[in-house]
């Protein structure tokens, strides 16, 4: 857990707990953060053309009819030819739908530097939330931890912002990280729901620290990326990177105490190792996707880090 301070206890609630004012005052940083290199591939007058599927005009392809389609976009042709009811879409976008899937499990509840891994999570998320209100798109999110799986259909503007972080910091994972239970349930569920519920043409970021992915987490995300474009943010902290000098050291959970005697050389060489090998895999699976992905640590500025990973993306 994170080690204590002589700070006083607002500065260190700010490190393993987020709240409302804070994340409302992250409005401002905002406005140094583009999403728009996210998806633009040419620019015109008044227009943004994007390689999302959306309603705008020119004709993209035809698809089924999803429950929330707009019927003024009905195919008629194909419906009378299938038999069924299908929706036309299109090239350009004047707005989309951003979503934010948090992880908020156990192991995100955590650091021994900076902040807890789910503060720099929530913080991520209204800096997104706000540039993304500042470019006209529509925000939601599908908050999730051991036991709760809270929604926020996608709305546009201030409000819809304002909901989102509300829901945010009042998620219950904040006052029992572990649900009563100190099993990490796996992210594969969560990210079974966000695929049904994300409409093709969002643009999805998904935040998380990458533990517990579960059986199909990889055939999720590649259905998830195949019609929307996604960025993954990982955070993570040192102490999951590597191991400290040898040393005897006292870890809390606020509650209970243990000592820890770190490893030596060979011990801490494989620990790293280990770690590398598994941020890879994931790595990996993002590449092969065309999901975009930003590393950011407890420790970081989350603004510096979310604008360089957006940066490098563009």
């Amino acid at each position: 857990m994170l080690a204590g301070s002589a700070s006083s206890d607002a500065a260190v609630n700010e490190r393993v707990r987020v709240t409302l004012p804070s994340l409302i005052e992250l409005r401002h940083s905002a406005q140094s953060i583009s999403l728009s290199a996210l998806n633009i591939r040419a620019s015109a007058a008044d227009a943004r053309v994007s390689p999302f599927r959306g309603r705008g005009m020119e004709f993209e392809e035809s698809r089924r009819y999803q429950p929330g389609d707009d019927v003024r976009s009905l195919d008629w042709r194909v419906t009378a030819r299938t038999g069924k009811p299908h929706t036309k879409l299109f090239r350009e976008e004047r707005e989309r739908p951003v979503l934010f899937w948090v992880d908020l499990r156990p192991p995100m509840f955590f650091a021994t530097t900076g902040c807890f891994k789910s503060v720099q999570a929530a913080r991520a998320v209204a800096l997104l939330a706000w540039a993304a209100a500042g470019h006209g798109d529509r925000v939601g999110s599908l908050l999730f931890s051991n036991s709760e799986h809270l929604e926020c259909r996608p709305a546009r503007g201030r409000n819809a912002v304002l909901r989102l972080l509300r829901q945010l910091c009042q998620h219950p994972a904040w006052d029992l990280p572990g649900g009563g239970t100190n099993a990490v349930e796996p992210a594969a569920p969560a990210l079974l729901r966000l695929r049904r519920v994300a409409r093709p043409g969002s643009l999805v970021f998904l935040i998380t620290d990458g533990r517990n992915r579960g059986d199909k987490f990889d055939a999720h995300l590649a259905n998830v990326a195949r019609h929307n474009s996604v960025v993954l943010i990982l955070i993570h902290d040192r102490l999951e990177v590597e191991l400290p000098p040898a040393d005897t050291y006292r870890v809390s959970d606020g509650k209970r105490e243990l000592s820890v005697n770190s490893a030596g050389g060979r011990q801490r060489e494989a620990y790293h190792n280990a770690w590398v090998a598994r941020r890879e895999q994931l790595k990996t699976l993002a590449t092969n996707n065309r999901v975009h992905v930003i590393e950011v640590s407890t420790g970081d500025d989350i603004v510096l880090a979310i604008g360089r990973g957006l940066r490098l993306r563009a």
